[in-house]
């Protein structure tokens, strides 16, 4: 693993006007290096990446994508340990179209 920064810090001083500093070099280093993906859950983060056009995903769709892998036998679980124990904040909607996504659910549910 090694930790990597932003060359462009003039970029990185303009995102943090609007983001904490972890945010706004994430977001100055997915731009560039051109990443696939960029990793981000803050709402407001997600947002400026989107506007920057870095693709985004959050920790749902990771869990997701595990679950669909075959990765982790169950998504439910670990939504709930995530809610009750690191105070993680999930809409209800979500919760559910979550779930569905991955398989858990009966849509008629």
């Amino acid at each position: 693993m090694s930790v990597q920064t932003a060359h462009n810090q003039a970029l990185v001083e303009a995102l943090s006007l609007e983001l904490d500093s972890g945010e706004a070099e994430a977001i100055a280093l997915a731009i560039e290096i051109k990443a696939d993906r960029l990793l981000i859950d803050e709402r407001i983060g997600r947002g400026v990446a989107q506007r920057y056009g870095v693709k985004i995903t959050g920790l749902l769709g990771v869990l997701v994508a595990a679950k669909k892998n075959n990765l982790i036998p169950e998504l439910k679980p670990i939504l709930d340990q995530l809610i009750s124990q690191a105070k993680f904040r999930v809409h209800p909607d979500l919760y559910c179209q979550i779930l569905q996504d991955a398989d858990e659910v009966d849509v008629a549910d």
